[in-house]
């Protein structure tokens, strides 16, 4: 690897359901629960973040942002092993219904690194929304020329620009899952956001998406709140 490179990072998505197992315990058993399956998570990432989804999608009550160093080709291996390991001491009452990851690396489109890149280790600029899907090109999009590619990227650049305060984080799943990527957006505006998308869906790019669903937005919670949640505890 060059000096000058970044070191590539592992962005891993899971949104998990909570099992009729979880429900049927006590309350206080069920915050218990929540935070020692969440610690364990932690343990297995060099960031782990809580995001609560039960209200927004029927599949899940909660989703994991996990990330780790990937410069080492064997790390990911060490992740997914953890990562195995700390979900299953609680699979009883956690199942994963969704995993997305990918790996960073530099664009192709764009020279200088974007100032509305996600920074995943950065805790402090968290945004209090995620909103992060799979992605897929057709085939005809990778046949036309980089300089044709460029042009209509530079479109979806622009309008990107015009909403700065919402940032996104891009994976590369090539191979890797059924999706070619992974897009990550953080924002504190949910309106803004879905203008953001609808204005995107104007451009010639729009044309050679073949997939970009499903769709997991959540909502940034730490675990003490989380666990008063599954508790029923309100106010």
């Amino acid at each position: 690897m060059n000096d000058e490179e970044e070191t590539p990072i592992l962005g891993h998505f899971v949104t998990y359901h909570c099992t009729a197992a979880f429900w049927a315990l006590e309350p206080k058993a069920r915050s218990v629960a929540a935070r020692a399956w969440f610690e364990l998570l932690q343990d297995s990432a060099d960031r782990a973040h809580l995001y609560v989804t039960q209200g927004i999608e029927t599949s899940s009550e909660v989703l994991v942002w996990s990330t780790a160093d990937a410069g080492d080709p064997a790390k990911p291996g060490v992740f997914f092993k953890q990562r195995a390991a700390s979900e299953n001491l609680y699979r009883a009452y956690f199942q994963p219904s969704d995993v997305l990851w990918g790996m960073t690396r530099p664009s192709q489109y764009s020279r200088a690194k974007s100032a509305q890149e996600i920074d995943p280790y950065d805790d402090n600029a968290r945004q209090p929304y995620l909103v992060m899907y799979p992605f897929t090109k057709t085939a005809d999009w990778y046949l036309f020329g980089r300089e044709t590619r460029q042009g209509m990227m530079n479109e979806h650049i622009r309008i990107g620009k015009q909403y700065r305060e919402i940032k996104q984080l891009l994976l590369y799943s090539f191979g890797l899952q059924d999706q070619e990527f992974v897009v990550t957006y953080e924002t504190d505006d949910l309106e803004m956001f879905s203008k953001l998308v609808y204005d995107l869906r104007d451009t010639e790019a729009r044309r050679y998406t073949k997939e970009d669903t499903p769709l997991h937005t959540g909502v940034l919670t730490d675990i003490a709140t989380w666990a008063d949640i599954v508790a029923g505890v309100t106010g």
